[in-house]
């Protein structure tokens, strides 16, 4: 079940939303487990009980870990924090590299060793990386353990965040599980937010990735054409995954949870450092606690510093998907940020803003194209068509003008300026003026993006296969 699906917005968010507020205070995480299991099986019922291990391993690991640490035993504590990181990640990269190994190793060898075919559960990607953060914190002393085992499994499964993040770590929502107070401006807010992220996805996500799949099918795009496939894909992933988040974040506060935001208006960087710290912002924290802080950071040496952000960057491309291209991907931003580390940002910084705009934005849409295309010969015949070749036919002028108010509506979007347009405007409305606006607004996002989802079967989300 996706967010963005008349089944979703008609039947089971109702239906859980009216339950949730007559249920008894006390059985409001049980609730929530219940249907997050439900969400969660309704698209992969035999990989439920992955998860649901997943759960119990990591809540028994963070329970003696914390019994080891009263008695004062650091070793044993220890012991169960490596057990907790190995499952983790034996459990992860079974499903998601195994095949991607043996088609290696048969390409590198000759071997005709039979791939197992297995599939990736959805969302295993985040719920691994949060419940071992939880392992690691409460290692690290950052929290006690939990022993409602209920309450941990209502963080883990919760289902705004379930299958496509943000990366949810427990010391930001611990508070949230025990003592949260839902009401009603909160509700009104996540509600509002939901409705955003959904019109985000449904109303330009969409049509940017109809775009997208349109040109990277041809088999000889001119160069304008091939860079409006590219900048369409630029627009998909952004508004596809931000949108996401904004229902997620938003769902979260119907339900008493903060989540942290994930996303900054990346594409208004003036550099790549500064475009990671604004996208995707819950895996990039993740990665910097947990992976490039125990390797010592910038701690010990510059060259050092440069070694920890190449193998995270190597370790965030090969999180995206069993792939060369991802690899590929990952490695192009860690050239890109030493670059930066090194000498680029000092350069920057002199440079006129716009200067840094472009050439964040040429970097940005690049990548993309890598991390879009697996295939290789794909990859470079696309890139190719990017650079050579006739520059612009009658199909670019054409593309053009059919989707010209959506490709606007996507560049404005992408800004903060609609944002600070309203708060500046707001300042001078009265508050029923400014809520019934926003009501109103809201109302008519909501039943277009209904309309679009009842009359198209194009209803991608990117960030599942991950």
């Amino acid at each position: 079940m996706v967010f963005s699906s008349t089944t979703f917005l008609l039947a089971f968010l109702p239906l859980v939303a009216i339950l949730y507020y007559i249920c008894p205070r006390k059985l409001r995480n049980a609730l929530l487990l219940v249907f997050s299991l439900l969400f969660y099986g309704w698209g992969e019922p035999k990989y439920i009980l992955i998860m649901l291990f997943s759960t119990v391993f990591d809540y028994c690991n963070g329970l003696a870990i914390g019994w080891f640490r009263r008695r004062q035993r650091e070793k044993g504590a220890k012991g169960v924090l490596i057990l907790s990181v190995v499952g983790n990640l034996a459990i992860l990269g079974f499903f998601k590299y195994t095949d991607f190994a043996i088609n290696n190793i048969n390409g590198l060898l000759g071997t005709a060793i039979p791939a197992l075919g297995l599939l990736l559960p959805i969302g295993i990607s985040f719920y691994t990386f949060q419940t071992m953060s939880y392992t690691i914190d409460v290692y690290r002393g950052l929290v006690p353990p939990q022993r409602n085992i209920i309450d941990f499994g209502a963080y883990v499964t919760l289902f705004p965040q379930l299958i496509a993040g943000p990366i949810v770590q427990y010391k930001t929502v611990a508070y949230d599980l025990e003592h949260r107070r839902e009401n009603l401006a909160e509700a009104s807010e996540g509600l509002q937010r939901l409705v955003i992220g959904l019109g985000k996805k449904v109303l330009i996500a969409n049509q940017m990735g109809a775009i997208w799949e349109e040109i990277a099918a041809m088999s000889d795009p001119t160069a304008a054409t091939a860079w409006l496939g590219a900048i369409a894909y630029t627009f998909q992933i952004y508004f596809d995954f931000s949108g996401y988040s904004d229902m997620a974040i938003g769902l979260g506060h119907f339900f008493g949870f903060h989540f942290l935001e994930n996303f900054n208006y990346p594409y208004e960087s003036r550099s790549v450092t500064e475009f990671w710290r604004r996208w995707h912002i819950s895996l990039s924290t993740w990665f910097r606690e947990y992976v490039y802080i125990p390797l010592g950071g910038n701690r010990k040496g510059k060259g050092r510093q440069l070694v920890n952000i190449a193998i995270v960057w190597l370790l965030t491309g090969l999180w995206h998907g069993a792939s060369w291209n991802f690899v590929l991907w990952g490695v192009y931003y860690a050239v890109l940020l030493l670059l930066e580390k090194t000498f680029l940002l000092k350069w920057l910084d002199k440079a006129p803003r716009f200067v840094g705009h472009v050439y964040t934005c040429l970097c940005f849409v690049l990548g993309w194209v890598l991390f879009a295309i697996t295939d290789f010969p794909a990859l470079g015949a696309y890139l190719g068509h990017m650079f050579s070749g006739a520059f612009a036919d009658g199909t670019t002028a054409y593309l053009l003008r059919c989707d010209w108010l959506v490709l606007a509506l996507a560049v404005v979007g992408c800004t903060s300026l609609p944002r600070r347009l309203w708060e500046k405007r707001e300042r001078a409305m009265t508050p029923a003026l400014s809520d019934g606006l926003r009501t109103v607004w809201v109302a008519v996002v909501l039943l277009v993006s209904i309309a679009f989802l009842v009359g198209d079967s194009y209803n991608p989300f990117l960030y599942f296969r991950f």
